[in-house]
């Protein structure tokens, strides 16, 4: 019997073995063909990230603890309205006291028939509260996908092998892995590359290039080797860095604000020392 169970282990492993050479020979023969102008580059990087998502699970992509933005089940409408309108999401897990207590997800839309002060002496929060979906960290993004399809929920709370809450994951998040960064509209206002937020703080996109960055900030950095920030940083960090990480790269502190497994998308950039803007110096 256990020679049985080690000769079935060995013929799964071979079939695995040579479904991955098929897919990596399916790759080489897209990728030809596209360098021939057979089939255009945006297709080609969509049928790798549909490749790419059924070897990846929810931990690599999903939004850490630290960064999920929650509602109070105390708070006022005001204040929820308040965190809704800094946010930008549409979607909100609605806690107790902490994370790991989680009574539902609300949807901003549902709070619009209370911005009538009339209607808000009826408010209850429990009456719009949607139901969380829970999902373990292990879980594999095609098939999260499908789940999302399924039941049609666009948000999903990530739990640990202890039960405890790791992050959320959403159905963009998944679908940012097959077509790239997706702008909401609230994102669509951010039109420029390099945004000023005080006076040694500021945003860009991961795909500035190195040479509008120098001449916005007054910086040197050579774009012999890449040609964008984002390129510079993964050469810095060595690795795909995650949300929240920091490098400092001369004067200046970069920290990611949002990335996924293949790009870096948003980083926000502090002036160090006595750095100072060359329209500051006039």
């Amino acid at each position: 019997m256990k020679f049985k169970k080690v000769k079935l282990l060995s013929r799964l492993l071979g079939l695995l073995g040579r479904q991955q050479d098929e897919r990596a020979l399916l790759l080489d023969i897209l990728r030809e063909n596209q360098s021939r102008g057979v089939i255009e580059l945006d297709s080609l990087v969509m049928i790798e990230g549909v490749f790419q998502i059924a070897e990846m699970r929810v931990r690599d992509i999903m939004v850490p603890r630290s960064h999920v933005v929650v509602i109070q089940e105390n708070q006022s409408i005001e204040q929820m309205l308040s965190v809704i309108a800094s946010s930008g999401h549409s979607r909100f897990p609605v806690v107790d006291e902490s994370l790991d207590e989680i009574l539902g997800i609300l949807l901003a839309k549902d709070l619009a028939n209370y911005y009538d002060m009339s209607n808000r002496r009826n408010f209850e929060l429990k009456d719009i509260l949607r139901p969380a979906v829970f999902v373990p960290e292990s879980k594999r993004l095609n098939v999260l996908l499908k789940d999302f399809r399924a039941s049609r929920n666009h948000m999903a709370i990530v739990v640990d092998e202890y039960s405890g809450v790791a992050g959320l994951i959403t159905i963009e998040d998944v679908l940012e892995q097959i077509v790239g960064e997706i702008d909401d509209e609230h994102d669509a206002a951010d039109t420029e590359n390099i945004q000023r937020h005080g006076y040694k703080r500021f945003t860009l996109r991961g795909q500035t290039q190195i040479r509008e960055f120098n001449e916005f900030f007054g910086a040197g950095f050579s774009n012999e080797q890449f040609d964008t920030i984002a390129g510079l940083i993964l050469s810095e960090l060595g690795h795909m860095p995650e949300r929240g990480e920091e490098v400092t790269i001369g004067r200046y502190q970069f920290k990611i604000i949002s990335s996924s497994s293949r790009r870096i998308n948003n980083l926000q950039v502090i002036l160090l020392s006595d750095s100072i803007l060359p329209e500051d110096a006039e």
